[in-house]
């Protein structure tokens, strides 16, 4: 059972979410509270497993409350916010803090039947998720860091990234270590509309490679990552000697959407060997088959490693599947990619786990079953 505490100053918002959670036999709502005041005495006192956090509150607000808890008494949290512009700038710093999702607000532009499950989802994820105590130099997370050295052509090769809980920290890890030259970028993260267009120009301030969300026929080019709108699926195709991406609506694929099989199979098809796939943590199991099509057809496909993962359900699938060629620390997948690029005309993937230091033995599968597609 999933011991829920709701902290929202809205009566109104604090009666829907008890409602929508009651419905569901593994989650219990065990309190709520009006401001961080009173939820700070009702998590000594209840232990919930999992918080529900609004962003604007009186007295204290959720921020400074947020980074009070991740430091002395770090519990997972699910931030609820509205969908505005100035709500997913404070999300993205409030995921930045520790939060382990954000959700939009009952009341916004989804439905309440979307809303519900993306909630459910998100508190599932959430009560798995690995919580650590926040580190102390927050404060320098936005500096640039020093990028690997990288001098090779890269403009018929693709980097393909999925990731969903916890997983906005762990892209912001891997494009930091990325040289401005590196191959054009596709990245899926579950996160709803208006929060990806402030997650990519997030990115983009504390990037070498421009960092932007994608449009329709964007095309895509050496350092330049493109980041799945919201709510809209992100394929791959090819135009004559170039890649171009496409943005399409369409059916949840593995409850998402965006989703990250969607734009693995999508490079797959258009790029092949061409490719790289990364597979980051993540509650579920998208990627899991598109990263397996992606590896049938020759690309290197990587996943991040257990001990790094927030939540390790999107990397633990793929390497069920014997989708992975090597898994790794969120830390050594730059070099990783880098090494791959490097070396790839002297040998094969396999002295990739050599140069990085990670080793797997894959678990191949004849014959997996396939999902359809979306094309």
């Amino acid at each position: 059972m999933i011991r829920v505490l709701i902290v929202d100053d809205s009566a109104l918002v604090r009666k829907a979410l008890t409602i929508e959670l009651s419905k569901h036999r593994d989650i219990e709502v065990v309190g709520s509270a009006v401001d961080p005041y009173v939820a700070r005495d009702k998590i000594v006192r209840l232990h919930p497993d999992v918080i529900t956090l609004d962003l604007e509150m009186p007295r204290m607000n959720g921020l400074a409350f947020l980074a009070k808890l991740m430091k002395y008494y770090p519990l997972p949290v699910v931030v609820v916010s509205s969908l505005t512009p100035k709500n997913s700038e404070t999300a993205m710093r409030a995921l930045e803090l520790g939060a382990v999702e954000v959700i939009c607000k009952p009341g916004s532009a989804y439905r309440t039947t979307e809303i519900s499950r993306q909630l459910i989802h998100a508190i599932r994820a959430a009560a798995s998720a690995r919580i650590t105590k926040q580190q102390e130099n927050l404060e320098t997370s936005g500096t640039r860091i020093p990028t690997l050295p990288f001098h090779l052509q890269t403009t018929h090769k693709v980097l393909a990234i999925g990731a969903s809980t916890g997983g906005t920290r762990a892209i912001e890890s891997v494009l930091r270590s990325l040289p401005p030259t590196s191959p054009g970028t596709l990245i899926v993260q579950h996160m709803p509309e208006q929060f990806t267009t402030t997650f990519a120009q997030r990115l983009n301030q504390i990037c070498e490679m421009e960092v932007r969300e994608a449009q329709d026929n964007d095309l895509v080019v050496p350092g330049v990552s493109l980041v799945a709108p919201g709510n809209r699926h992100m394929l791959l195709q090819e135009n004559g000697a170039r890649y171009q991406v496409r943005i399409k609506n369409g059916p949840a694929v593995n409850h998402q959407r965006p989703s990250a099989d969607v734009l693995f199979q999508s490079v797959a098809r258009s790029a092949g060997s061409n490719a790289i796939g990364v597979l980051l943590t993540g509650m579920g199991a998208d990627g899991a088959k598109g990263l397996l099509a992606m590896h049938e057809k020759g690309a290197y496909t990587i996943a991040q490693d257990e001990q790094t993962c927030v939540v390790f359900g999107m990397p633990k699938e793929a390497i069920a599947l014997g989708a992975v060629d090597d898994v790794i620390p969120i830390q050594h997948i730059p070099r990783a990619i880098v090494s791959f690029l490097q070396t790839q005309k002297k040998g094969t993937k396999g002295e990739i786990s050599e140069a990085t230091g990670s080793s797997l033995d894959l678990l191949h599968r004849e014959d997996p079953k396939r999902e359809s597609e979306i094309r």
